[in-house]
């Protein structure tokens, strides 16, 4: 583990080349968020260029952007010499539209008085003005909901073949960074009983179904990630090749891939079947924070153990330019990786700094992901 309070360009330009496995990295993503100056641009192309020099050959650099300006992100990071991958969606429940009440402005602007019509955290009001009446409910902005993450990766030196055993980087770690698919334990706990029809019996959980010789690695990662809330998750539809139930007469039929098995339950529901379980990382709660860590963008630190784990290799080094309150770092050293960060800003170093600290001493930790 190596940490500087400094600023990344300079720090970069001391490494030597091919001396890091994998960037990940949460930058400025150039929305003067909060009006925080170091969020009015996103990355420039000479420090994208410097990162690509320290990867080895093949190294992959996983970038989070936001919505606006990931066009930026991206085509500066392909500048820099980068191959575009692909892109990782990160979907969230949480957001708050910030957006522009277009009748409120109208009524504003004519100086007309609203009459308030009912109480919530803002007072409800309906609208004056003719015109304002007919932009009711128009508004200036999208609920934001999603977080893109740029993949990309250093042209290779040879094949991949040939890169992945002369430098070990180039690939993906696909197997290591499956879904269950057969979750047993998560099925058990969350139906209550089932009868199994060809038995007879009634059982607790679903002992008669075995998906171990059908899905035993669970499923391949997908460039869509999210946080599990209700909302995101009702966007899911519950089909045919997930796991999950369909009523037919006489019972229900569980399904898993091409396994079926009848039973019929007498309470409770498993409602997880929809495609949405395949993809889920919790955002940073209150405890993933730490205390006292006030950081405006903090990231889950499932969901960086599992970025890191995806394109680093085994005792590889991830590098984070862009360090913040440490979260990268702080899965490195959950994910038993060595770790360099950067931050210039000394707030921010002293909470990754105490936060990788503390992670290190815990040291590896199996993941739930």
């Amino acid at each position: 583990m190596l940490l500087h309070h400094s600023d990344c360009l300079e720090v970069l330009r001391t490494m030597p080349d091919f001396s890091v496995d994998a960037v990940v990295t949460d930058p400025p993503y150039g929305l003067a968020f909060m009006g925080k100056r170091w969020d009015y641009d996103v990355p420039s192309v000479e420090i994208w260029a410097e990162c690509l020099r320290v990867l080895k050959p093949g190294g992959h650099l996983l970038a989070f952007a936001g919505t606006r300006t990931q066009h930026r992100m991206a085509v500066r990071i392909e500048d820099a010499g980068f191959e575009i991958r692909d892109m990782i969606a990160w979907v969230y429940g949480s957001g708050f539209p910030k957006s522009l009440d277009v009748s409120k402005a109208i009524d504003k602007a004519a100086g007309a008085e609203r009459e308030v019509i009912g109480k919530s955290t803002n007072n409800i009001t309906a609208p004056t003005t003719p015109e304002a009446q007919q932009w009711a409910g128009w508004g200036t902005a999208l609920k934001p909901a999603l977080e893109p993450i740029t993949v990309a990766r250093k042209p290779l030196a040879s094949t991949v073949a040939n890169n992945v055993l002369e430098h070990g980087t180039g690939a993906l770690n696909v197997d290591g960074c499956r879904v269950e698919a057969g979750d047993l334990a998560a099925l058990q706990k969350n139906w209550d009983r089932v009868q199994s029809q060809s038995q007879g019996i009634a059982s607790t959980g679903l002992k008669a179904v075995d998906l171990s010789d059908r899905a035993p690695s669970g499923r391949w990662p997908a460039n869509l990630i999210h946080d599990g809330s209700n909302e995101v998750v009702e966007l899911f539809p519950q089909v045919k090749g997930q796991v999950g139930m369909k009523k037919e007469q006489g019972g229900f039929r569980f399904i898993a891939g091409d396994t079926e098995s009848r039973q019929q339950f007498t309470q409770g529901a498993y409602d997880s079947g929809s495609a949405a379980r395949f993809f889920y990382t919790a955002k940073a709660s209150r405890a993933d924070r730490e205390d006292g860590n006030t950081h405006p963008t903090v990231k889950p630190t499932d969901l960086m153990r599992y970025l890191c784990r995806l394109v680093t290799p085994p005792c590889g080094i991830v590098l984070d330019p862009f360090m913040g309150s440490g979260s990268t770092g702080k899965a490195a050293m959950l994910e038993g990786f060595e770790f360099i960060g950067i931050e210039r800003d000394a707030d921010s170093y002293a909470t990754a700094e105490r936060r990788i600290n503390r992670a290190a001493a815990i040291g590896h930790q199996p993941s739930l992901l």
